[in-house]
């Protein structure tokens, strides 16, 4: 193979000053530790400026091995990629905390005996993590990997017995606390929603500690009518920040590799905030796709005058959806069922999980910047 002209993508605070941040969410419920260290590796050889994971320090350690792996192959001159793309500086890390019940930080689970042996198992087929097996002969006990699942709830209503539930979990600031004092955490998401205001404010108030080891905070809120009314408050309560505030407008959650269609309402909800005003950049979410900047081009949230408006996107379910034939197809091939699956010991096929990135990452890296 021969090496292609490779162009260097700024760092991830210049690239949300653009208008071309793009972050993967790998999701704050997401445990899958050799899809998480894959994914980590693809996408930052395409350029991505965040990784977003669960505040689990095993999810950690494998996204920053896939980091590693990927400066190493970026910055070798012998490697055996035809694209990559040369990286300035590694993608921040960045976990989720929540201020409450919110649907990334769940799980779906259900007693397999409780299910007929001739169920379809319609909840296998539409899950989009893999985390449901077809026959009860080979699910744990719970019905569902849980590592894999994160907790989309498409299992839920579609059980024919009804048996499907969920259950949830808390991050806490004190949990992040070594992390952050190592600096391996680089930035945080705040889950909120409308009607957390006392959840939110006491959040904010533990956080204060940590603020000095951040390079950024997100807010991710999903929509609803009074979400910018709500945001507003929140920005109040924030006050004047050192670091960059991302507002994530989260349309419609863990969607994005359902189709097209689900990519309207993060741009209609991320319309809506930038016509508030609110201090800080603004990221797309919740049901974006590969259609998003398309979409995005066709509304005009492109840009207002001289500003940058949609400083970036986040793609979770379409960017997971995208690779996991490849990472599939590796599986398929190892010989020994229970080492770890290393992408980059399949060369062809490292080679084509980064084409197929790159067809969702470029476009935002590629687009036009602020007009000085």
């Amino acid at each position: 193979m021969h090496n292609s002209p490779a162009q260097q993508y700024p760092g991830p605070r210049q690239s949300l000053e653009q208008g071309r941040w793009v972050k993967l969410i790998c999701g704050a419920s997401y445990q899958d530790l050799t899809a998480i260290r894959n994914l980590a590796l693809v996408y930052t050889l395409v350029g991505v400026n965040c990784i977003d994971l669960a505040a689990d320090p095993a999810v950690v350690r494998v996204a920053q091995e896939g980091i590693g792996v990927a400066l190493s192959l970026a910055h070798s001159p012998a490697h055996q990629l035809e694209r990559f793309e040369r990286l300035s500086e590694p993608p921040w890390l960045m976990v989720s905390l929540n201020d409450g019940e919110d649907p990334h930080f769940r799980k779906a689970q259900f007693d397999p005996q409780k299910c007929p042996p001739d169920c379809p198992r319609p909840c296998a087929l539409v899950c989009p993590a893999w985390a449901i097996a077809n026959s009860s002969d080979d699910v744990a006990s719970t019905g569902v990997w849980a590592e894999k699942c994160y907790g989309c709830g498409r299992c839920v209503p579609i059980c024919p017995r009804g048996i499907i539930t969920t259950y949830s979990h808390q991050a806490t600031v004190a949990s992040l606390l070594p992390w952050l004092e190592s600096g391996q955490i680089a930035a945080l998401e705040i889950h909120t929603q409308v009607g957390h205001s006392e959840q939110f404010q006491q959040l904010w108030q533990n956080l204060q500690p940590v603020l000095p080891q951040l390079q950024a905070i997100a807010i991710s809120c999903p929509y609803h009518g009074q979400a910018v009314q709500y945001l507003q408050s929140i920005a109040n309560w924030l006050g004047q920040l050192t670091i960059p505030l991302i507002w994530q407008t989260d349309g419609r959650p863990m969607s994005g590799d359902i189709g097209r269609g689900t990519t309207h309402l993060c741009l209609h909800y991320a319309d809506q905030v930038l016509k508030s005003d609110l201090p800080g950049f603004v990221q797309l979410a919740g049901g974006t796709n590969g259609h998003t900047i398309t979409k995005l081009n066709d509304d005009n949230l492109w840009v207002h005058g001289k500003k940058s408006i949609v400083n970036g996107v986040a793609f979770g379910g379409g960017a997971r959806a995208l690779i996991a034939p490849v990472l599939q197809e590796a599986e398929a091939r190892q010989k020994d069922p229970l080492a770890p699956i290393h992408l980059e010991d399949y060369p062809d096929l490292l080679q084509r999980a980064i084409a197929l990135a790159q067809s969702l990452v470029q476009p935002w890296k590629t687009r036009p910047t602020m007009v000085d």
